[in-house]
C-alpha cells in the first residue's frame, strides 16, 4: 500500500458541469499563491481529439474525455483537502464521504495522465504474449516496432486466421 502522506498520487475532483477549466485555473492560482509546488504537482483535464463535420467541413475538436472531472497529482493532507474542496466550482473529491482514494497505476495509464515509457527489449520476429487489454491471453510474433508511439504490430492466430494487431509495449511481454 502506498503512503499517501509522503508519496504523490493522482486523485479525482468532481466539478460543476462546464467549470473544469475554471477549476484548473483556480487550482493553479492556489498552488502559485500559497507556494504549494512541493505538495501539488499536476492538475489535468483529460482531453481527446475528435473530428467533427459541420456544414460539410471537417474540423478537429478537443473534447473532454470525462466532463465534470479534474485530475490532480498531490501529496494528500487535510489542509490541502480543505483548500481544494473550497475552491469555486469544486463539489468534492471522488471517494467515500468526499475523502479521496488514489488512482491505481493501471487507471493512470488508461486515462493517459502520465506517459509511461517502456524500455522495450523486443525485436522483430520475437514471440510475445499479450498480458493486458482486450487481447489478453493471445500470443503472437512481432512484425513491426514503433519506438515513437511505443506500439508493436504482432501477428496472432484469431478464429483460425492469421491477424495483424497493434498493441502498446506495456501490454506485451517476451516469451
Amino acid at each position: 500500500m502506498v503512503d499517501v502522506t509522503t508519496t504523490p498520487c493522482w486523485y479525482i475532483l468532481h466539478t460543476y458541469a462546464g467549470y473544469e477549466s475554471m477549476v484548473k485555473d483556480n487550482l493553479e492560482r492556489l498552488i502559485e499563491n500559497n507556494n504549494l509546488q512541493e505538495s501539488i504537482f499536476d492538475v489535468k483535464i483529460p482531453m481527446e481529439q475528435t473530428i467533427e463535420e459541420k456544414n460539410g467541413k471537417r474540423k478537429v475538436v478537443e473534447r473532454k474525455l470525462l466532463p465534470c472531472y479534474v485530475f490532480i497529482k498531490m501529496i494528500y493532507s487535510n489542509q490541502l483537502w480543505y483548500w481544494i474542496t473550497n475552491t469555486r466550482g469544486v463539489t468534492g473529491f471522488v471517494g467515500p464521504q468526499g475523502r479521496p482514494i488514489p488512482l491505481k497505476d493501471n487507471e493512470i495509464r488508461k486515462m493517459r495522465l502520465e506517459e509511461v515509457v517502456v524500455d522495450a527489449d523486443f525485436a522483430v520476429g520475437d514471440t510475445v504474449g499479450v498480458d493486458a487489454g482486450p487481447l489478453e491471453g493471445f500470443e503472437g510474433v512481432i512484425t513491426e516496432l514503433n519506438e515513437l508511439s511505443q506500439k508493436a504490430k504482432i501477428n496472432i492466430q484469431m478464429f483460425g486466421r492469421s491477424t495483424d494487431v497493434e498493441v502498446e509495449y506495456i501490454q506485451i511481454k517476451k516469451l
